[in-house]
């Protein structure tokens, strides 16, 4: 028995000396983890924050079409974060704006202060250039003719405006169709699907796109006939009164490059101050779209909840079309301030009306009968060859010139990728990383 009740105290006092050790004092053998900077969540600016839930998504009216294209399911979504209001003409503007100098330094300028020095570059080796966008931002380039001193980049940046008979009253007018973006992204469905392919390589699926960035401003005539509305053409996008309302004009192809844009601005942010974990932007899926637009509520027809689009006080709740063409009725002819109306539960603005929206997700009739039931979404990068319907995109959430069956929830449209509207525009999401928020509580 002493045998016995020393080994047990000779045991006990080796667990108890083991938890005396000061930590970070070493591994003695054990495995640890790699050393990793922490990490917190944060709502990123201008977004909200959607838990995850589960809901039936699909029809909650009649289906008045007939279509049956939103055929009811049970489906549970991870968070995410989505931008409370659309993306408005003020925040495309500062994509157009860094694609238009960007190409202007290195096109046109070709001036070593606004490039990184090798050294700080972290680049010695194969002779590239980066542009110094602290510097640029310090110093922004000018355009103004009028300016004090900037005769010498005027004369640099000619080639930048439209030349000969484009030129209107001999005035310097940027050629917008010089704006391009070139991008790059990884097709990791495609990559998922082939994974067990040994003929192919990593570059077979890496997607490469050049997108003209400038909207089609024309739209306000080509979408309607015989309409005056040379007026939104003029000055929807240029001028400031509308800053604040959602872009239009812009293609699918043009609304994810955009999102591409925004990853990569972020994580060049980052990276300059020592600050981990990029956020990677999209569009938001079909099925995130309506989980957010609901709120969180069951069985609605309408992001405020319905089942009318009238409150109580006799006050439209979007802007859309009512009745037969009244469109001043909800409080703006064409689309208003992309804060106008009351947000839903979740704090989102306009997931009705207003602008309907692009999202990553490829439109086909039966798509909830084999997609899965967890986070789901059916992609599908069409070629310039692929026929039409292999192009098609889903768009959400009604607009301005629709009537109201359009606004619901559940109502499934689709647009061409390289179509643009004058009533469709968009709004970002990105993912949530880690345990979701309300299970820490």
């Amino acid at each position: 028995m002493k045998q016995i009740y020393f080994l047990i105290v000779v045991l006990a006092g080796s667990v108890v000396l083991g938890g005396c050790g000061k930590k970070g004092t070493g591994d003695r053998g054990e495995l640890t983890g790699i050393p990793q900077k922490s990490f917190r969540a944060e709502v990123p600016y201008g977004m909200v924050y959607i838990p995850s839930g589960t809901f039936l998504m699909g029809q909650t009216d009649q289906d008045v079409t007939f279509a049956q294209l939103a055929q009811t399911k049970q489906v549970t979504q991870s968070a995410f974060f989505m931008d409370e209001t659309e993306v408005s003409n003020t925040k495309y503007k500062q994509f157009v704006q860094w694609v238009r100098d960007s190409i202007a330094i290195t096109n046109y300028l070709n001036d070593p202060k606004y490039f990184m020095k090798p050294k700080a570059a972290g680049n010695t080796n194969n002779g590239k250039k980066y542009i110094n966008w602290a510097y640029v931002k310090r110093y922004p380039i000018s355009f103004d003719a009028n300016r004090k001193g900037n005769n010498a980049n005027m004369a640099k940046l000619q080639g930048m405006y439209y030349q000969g008979d484009d030129r209107i009253f001999d005035r310097n007018e940027l050629d917008v169709r010089l704006l391009k973006y070139n991008y790059s992204i990884v097709n990791l469905r495609e990559a998922a699907d082939y994974k067990n392919d040994k003929t192919k390589h990593r570059s077979d699926f890496i997607y490469r796109d050049t997108v003209p960035v400038y909207p089609d401003t024309l739209v306000w005539l080509s979408d309607f006939s015989y309409a005056a509305n040379e007026p939104m053409v003029e000055g929807y996008f240029s001028h400031p009164a509308y800053r604040n309302y959602p872009v239009v004009g812009v293609t699918w192809r043009q609304a994810r490059a955009f999102n591409v844009w925004r990853t990569r601005y972020n994580e060049n942010y980052k990276q300059s101050r020592g600050l981990p974990h990029r956020l990677t932007y999209t569009l938001p899926t079909e099925v995130e779209f309506e989980y957010a637009a609901r709120g969180g509520r069951v069985g609605t027809d309408y992001p405020w909840g319905g089942p009318y689009i009238k409150n109580a006080k006799g006050c439209l709740m979007a802007n859309f079309k009512p009745g037969r063409g009244n469109y001043s009725d909800d409080g703006g002819a064409y689309t208003v301030n992309v804060r106008s109306y009351f947000p839903n539960d979740f704090g989102l603005y306009n997931m009705a009306g207003n602008v309907a929206e692009w999202t990553l997700t490829a439109f086909d009739e039966s798509a909830s009968t084999f997609t899965h039931d967890l986070n789901p979404n059916f992609t599908y990068d069409a070629k310039p060859g692929d026929p039409p319907a292999l192009k098609r995109k889903v768009v959400r959430g009604g607009s301005w010139k629709d009537v109201g069956y359009f606004l619901q929830n559940a109502t499934r449209t689709y647009e061409y990728q390289d179509t643009a509207k004058s009533y469709i525009g968009f709004r970002c999401v990105t993912h949530y990383l880690g345990r979701d928020i309300k299970d820490k509580h």
